[in-house]
Parts: C-alpha cells; structure tokens; sequence
C-alpha cells in the first residue's frame, strides 16, 4: 500500500465535473458555480484544486488573458482559463448537469440572452 495522502479528492473531481459541462471557465466563474452546485468551501481551496489539477493532468491551463473593465483595483484584471485536461475523468454528474440548467435558464430570464450556460451573469 501506498503511503500519504490520496491523490484523489472529491472537490477536485466536482470541479472536473464542472468543466465537464462548461468546457472553459476562469477560476472566479469556477468558484461561484462551485458554491451555488455543492456545499460551502472558500475560494482558496478551489484555486488550490486549479492548481493541484493542472500539475496532476485532470485540468489545463487553455489561456490567460488580460481584460479591462472597471474593476475596484483598477482597470484590468488576469483571467487563467481552464478546461479539462487528458487525465480527467468526468463521470457525467446529473447533479452538475441539473444545476447549471437552472442556473442557465435564471440568468437567461434576467438578461434575454440566448439560452445556454450564461455562466458569465452568476450573482
């Protein structure tokens, strides 16, 4: 037997499950879907997961990017974009699924947007 901590964890495999879904999404956007999908952890254990899941494989890094905007800082922000990498293993979570429709057709009704994942409006 192997010993240590697993490598598996079960946020981990929730934020797999998200991507899954999403396809792409910045660490923030991840968060708040997390938040509103499962039960309640801090936004440092989600960027930690980011992390831990790129150097494991499970999730890449697909960009970064500088925007601007207005934002309380100042006038640009750095957005790292992730989406699943060759080691994930997503198991198709109905949960997951469930959610990110309701949450899609609420912000769809609020901004008259196409529907889809309008994961972009989540409050």
């Amino acid at each position: 037997m192997k010993r240590g901590r697993p490598i598996f964890s079960e946020i981990r495999q929730n934020i797999v499950e998200i991507l899954h879904y999403i396809g792409k999404g910045y660490g923030y956007q991840i968060s708040k879907l997390y938040q509103k999908i499962f039960p309640s952890c801090t936004r440092e254990v989600i960027y930690y997961h980011l992390k831990k899941g790129v150097d494991l494989g499970e999730i890449e890094i697909k960009e970064i990017r500088r925007e601007q905007g207005d934002y309380s800082w100042g006038d640009n922000v750095k957005k790292t974009y992730y989406c699943l990498g060759p080691n994930a293993s997503p198991k198709g979570s109905e949960r997951v699924k469930k959610e990110l429709e309701k949450i899609s057709q609420l912000s769809t009704e609020s901004t008259g947007d196409e529907p889809g994942i309008a994961i972009s409006n989540i409050a």
